[in-house]
């Protein structure tokens, strides 16, 4: 690695990642446009160390969506319904709190839920769903609601959104989700989410979320019609209000699955493109320290690959995924934490479960043959539970 940035011409950029300086968006897009994937590689590699050292994390989780119903139509999505197709779906609290029973049966930790924009559930609903839920088990977390879906439930609540969140939280809200961030640039958000809320609404929602304690996720929607300065200018406004907040647990790059919506893009994202997104995204968000491989939309495979490009996360378990799956992504429905554990290993990282605000629950032993173990009690064969690390 070393040898491929010595006759790269991203050296310069190289050396000012060992010195820990900050990169500039033309630093960012240079970073892009270069065909160096080694020297590329190599830098993000080294900012991932310098936070994260050799540990590679995932959660045990569920995916639980309430409803698709929805009263927006955005172009570029596949899970949205109206009441009066025939595949929409709507879930009761007593349905939600079934399969919440099934995960904790499981191990689960968290349960990460959104839905569509529904157009009559009233806002009682969702501080009972997240009652009943915080009721089963007062260790399990609960990472629910995009910005817009608050949004929405304070316009139906008819609160301003601080008291929406509160009323939330003290329901049982623990975290928000990154989710409907998709590309900033109000001409790319109008071609692709046209009356979704803006950028600057879905900044306010996490700022206000963070400036009363909370933390969340963020995301990007990328390979669809943005440019290499769209996705910058994304990643540059993340960066600005992590800087004022602090309350970013980590960054999710999504790959934009082009099947069953009417964006007219012909192939989703070339791996390439995915690993370099990764890496620039690790390089240039130096203030968020985790950056997560979404392996239901990369699949495994590539998701190990982008381990060794800046990401220190694989997300989770997820036992149920809607968005991606009927978007047309053809990854497995779900993964053992044994498969979790052994694809990290694989790529010499060390297997670490987390929570949902990335601390480490165990670490495992980095080299094999304890695989089975991992699927079975998931005893923390290191011996060192960092539950209170």
């Amino acid at each position: 690695m070393t040898r491929a940035i010595q006759f790269s011409g991203l050296r310069d950029l190289y050396e000012q990642a060992v010195a820990g300086q900050r990169f500039s968006t033309a630093d960012a897009l240079r970073l892009f446009e270069s065909r160096e994937i080694h020297a590329l590689g190599a830098i993000a590699d080294l900012v991932n160390r310098r936070q994260n050292g050799a540990r590679a994390s995932y959660i045990l989780n569920r995916y639980l969506n309430y409803s698709n119903y929805c009263i927006l139509s955005c172009q570029f999505c596949a899970f949205a319904r109206k009441k009066r197709d025939q595949d929409g779906f709507e879930l009761s609290v007593e349905q939600m709190v079934a399969k919440a029973r099934e995960a904790l049966a499981l191990g689960v930790t968290e349960l990460h839920i959104v839905g569509g924009l529904h157009p009559s559930l009233p806002f009682q609903f969702y501080l009972d769903m997240l009652g009943a839920l915080r009721a089963m088990d007062n260790r399990l977390q609960l990472k629910c609601f995009t910005a817009i879906e608050i949004l929405h439930l304070a316009w139906q609540a008819r609160r301003s959104v601080p008291d929406t969140l509160t009323a939330l939280r003290e329901a049982g809200l623990d975290s928000l989700t990154g989710g409907g961030a998709e590309i900033f640039r109000p001409e790319v958000r109008s071609a692709i989410a046209r009356g979704k809320e803006s950028a600057a609404e879905y900044l306010e929602v996490h700022r206000i979320w963070h400036k009363m304690g909370g933390r969340s996720t963020c995301t990007m929607l990328y390979g669809h019609v943005e440019s290499l300065e769209d996705r910058i200018d994304h990643l540059e406004q993340l960066r600005q209000l992590q800087d004022e907040t602090g309350g970013f647990t980590g960054f999710i790059p999504l790959p934009y699955h082009p099947e069953n919506n009417s964006i007219p893009v012909d192939k989703a994202p070339t791996a390439w493109d995915t690993i370099r997104t990764i890496a620039v995204s690790r390089i240039f968000l130096d203030n968020v320290r985790h950056i997560t491989a979404y392996w239901v939309g990369l699949g495994t495979k590539l998701a190990q690959v982008a381990l060794n490009f800046g990401a220190d996360d694989l997300h989770g378990t997820i036992h149920e995924e809607h968005i991606f799956r009927m978007a047309g992504a053809q990854s497995p429905a779900q993964q053992t934490e044994a498969e979790m554990v052994r694809a990290i290993r694989e790529t010499g990282r060390t297997p670490v479960q987390r929570n949902t605000f990335y601390e480490p629950v165990k670490v495992w032993e980095t080299t094999p043959g304890q695989d089975e173990a991992a699927g079975g009690s998931g005893a923390d064969i290191s011996g060192r539970n960092l539950a209170t690390a």
